[in-house]
């Protein structure tokens, strides 16, 4: 355990109360290591966001076995209070509990508060221990920007004084996943303003990847132009863009180890040429595409990188993040090939994959239970936390906003669609990121807590259908402000001839929040008779239509803040037999059955490659038997595409900001 988290697991002695209140105003017990170690000690913590949600759950599941001398769901309950004053929480609980109090400024008393409070937790480890090494007397704001610059990030911004060095820092932290928080991005920024280096957006590179990736994707095709190569990208171009004329110098040794690994994952797209440009130099040819079979070499070389990258059973739920938009990237680029070089990396791409849900699934069944507590200030961690987010979007001053939920995507689909939409519609940027479904993933649990912000075990009465999802998005924007006439909800578009109707409704000035549920990829999924490849080329044939194009332009018209997200992905699955059980499953899904009782979960034929795995968010009677590894519970031997499982692809979903600049 390292110092960090056996200070914060101190304070909470074994066995000393089964009910605990710890004030919080920091979120630090919402780290996933911090509730693993907590729940390894028989502690649970369980967030106070709802009095009416939270009193349910700690009557059923806590206090009523521990009234009757059991142990009930955790020896332990500690109730994580976001803020200092407990008379907020009904007297019984302040009479009962025992109270813990925590807080940033304690632990990092040599730091200013007022910059540690915008660190990423993900961070607080590694400056906890930077912090006790190396803090020799109080600092201000600006020293302890450059303390946390120097020790976390390993940046001085005094030395980056010309482009290659800026260039290799940012490249760099982006490669490792880590770009700098906002308020140390603004921070060097204002350092380099006084060096040659002070036309640059240093901020914006910094800071966001997505950004990073256009400016170095634009560079790239600008300096291929050098050698009389140009792609279509190049031509298509908007003239305004503000990085339109950043040069990056691709020559230099270091910039260019990590350019390379970048086209090798999928982060750059190599441009496809005919024949073989004279005079290009070798490293180069990393980002061009001369013949088919350079796309395949991309693909096996981004299947060998990212093999011996995979995480562990100790990694965080962003390192898995990171991996399914890797692993999409390559899967995209997979279903590019024509059959004949497919055949030639098949056997190297389903190895990653198989290895990937592994890993997936033992990382689940250890870390799950921590997720749906995590805090989504940031960024949504799981579904249920997307409307929250939102809110606090809206709080922050996006006054209209949009939540596109494209049911079944799969991480590589969102890619495709975002490739399309980049080459197509100028001023296009997507903020890339990724959530987890609920388990299981089917669309009556994890699109239902996508539109509530609930967990399913609070609309446990709906939970085998959707129909209810219209008046739980309602209630959820009521319950944060908005008017009825405000809220608006559409589901199953697909088709341009529904966009006329959809225009009506989200051109109201009245219209602050929409939810639309766009239903094509997961009607192609439930049809597909030629696997993910077959689906791949029906999505490709779906955007010709122009609907996503179209869809994209029609919001950013009216003003809306685009999101988009999943309820789950698709995965393709080999039949393990089928359970014929007549009723007896309450849910009878290709990759999971759901039961009401143990005696009838348990009820499964011997020979059946199924697993258990019961989750506190799910309804104590709604009880999933999950296909093993990517079968399913259809005829032996069928290959199908389904969902409902646990894998990368059905489990991590797309949740992504997109913006469409207009030109002026």
């Amino acid at each position: 355990m390292s110092a960090w988290i056996d200070r914060i697991v101190h304070d909470f002695p074994v066995d000393l109360s089964h009910f605990w209140i710890a004030c919080d105003p920091d979120d630090l017990l919402l780290d996933e290591r911090i509730l693993l170690s907590l729940r390894e000690r028989g502690f649970e913590v369980l967030p106070f966001e709802d009095s009416i949600a939270f009193r349910t759950e700690y009557e059923e599941r806590y206090r009523a076995a521990w009234d009757r001398g059991e142990d009930g769901s955790a020896k332990a309950l500690i109730l994580q209070l976001n803020g200092s004053d407990v008379n907020v929480l009904p007297w019984d609980y302040i009479r009962d509990g025992r109270q813990v109090r925590l807080g940033l400024a304690d632990l990092f008393p040599k730091l200013s508060y007022s910059v540690i409070r915008r660190i990423g937790s993900e961070y607080h480890e590694a400056l906890f221990a930077a912090h006790n090494r190396h803090g020799t007397h109080p600092l201000g704001e600006s020293a302890t920007k450059d303390f946390i610059l120097t020790h976390i990030f390993r940046i001085s911004p005094y030395l980056l004084n010309r482009p290659e060095d800026f260039w290799r820092e940012v490249l760099r932290l982006h490669y490792r996943g880590s770009g700098l928080p906002d308020l140390l991005a603004d921070h060097v920024s204002a350092i380099l303003s006084e060096t040659t280096l002070v036309d640059l957006p240093v901020a914006e590179l910094l800071s966001s990847k997505s950004y990073m990736v256009r400016v170095v994707q634009d560079a790239w095709e600008r300096f291929l132009g050098q050698y009389g190569v140009h792609s279509s990208r190049s031509s298509d171009a908007e003239p305004t863009e503000a990085f339109s004329a950043i040069a990056v110098p691709f020559e230099h040794p270091d910039v260019r180890m990590i350019v390379d690994t970048m086209f090798l994952e999928g982060t750059l797209q190599p441009v496809t040429i005919k024949g073989s440009p004279i005079g290009i130099p070798d490293w180069a040819k990393v980002g061009l595409i001369s013949d088919p079979n350079a796309l395949a070499d991309l693909v096996r070389d981004g299947v060998t990188r990212i093999s011996g990258e995979l995480p562990s059973i100790d990694s965080s739920h962003r390192d898995w993040g990171d991996l399914a938009r890797r692993l999409g990237e390559v899967i995209f680029r997979f279903h590019s090939l024509n059959a004949s070089l497919a055949d030639t990396v098949l056997k190297q791409v389903r190895q990653l994959q198989h290895e990937a849900d592994e890993r997936l699934k033992a990382w689940i069944l250890n870390h799950f239970a921590d997720l749906p507590s995590l805090p989504a200030a940031k960024a949504p961690v799981m579904v249920h936390h997307v409307p929250r987010f939102l809110a606090l979007r809206r709080n922050a001053g996006e006054d209209r906003i949009a939540l596109l939920v494209f049911d079944g995507l799969a991480m590589d689909q969102w890619i495709q669609i975002r490739e399309y939409l980049t080459e197509r519609v100028p001023g296009f940027a997507v903020e890339d990121g990724a959530c987890f479904a609920w388990l299981p993933t089917l669309t009556s649990v994890s699109r239902q807590a996508l539109f509530s912000g609930l967990k399913p075990r609070e609309f446990a009465g709906s939970i085998s259908t959707t129909s209810q999802e219209p008046l739980l998005w309602e209630r959820f924007w009521q319950e944060n402000g908005l008017r009825k006439p405000e809220i608006y909800y559409q589901k199953s578009l697909k088709r341009n001839a529904q966009l006329t109707e959809l225009e009506d409704a989200i051109s109201h000035p009245a219209t602050k929040v929409a939810g639309i549920v766009v239903d094509m990829v997961d009607e192609i999924v439930h049809g597909a008779m030629l696997g993910k490849r077959g689906i791949a080329g029906q999505i490709s044939a779906w955007c010709d239509t122009g609907f996503v194009e179209e869809l994209f332009l029609m919001l950013a018209r009216h003003g809306y803040q685009i999101y988009l997200t999943a309820d789950h992905g698709n995965v393709e699955a080999e039949g393990i037999g089928r359970l014929n059980q007549g009723v007896v499953s309450e849910v009878r899904g290709e990759r999971v059955r759901t039961y009401r009782s143990d005696a009838l979960a348990e009820s499964v034929p011997e020979g059946i490659d199924g697993f258990r795995f019961d989750i506190a968010g799910l309804p104590s009677d709604f009880l999933p038997l999950y296909a093993g590894t990517r079968g399913a519970f259809v005829p032996k031997g069928d290959q199908i595409v389904a969902h409902g499982g646990i894998s990368v692809e059905e489990v991590i979903v797309p949740f992504v900001k997109i913006t469409i600049k207009r030109s002026t």
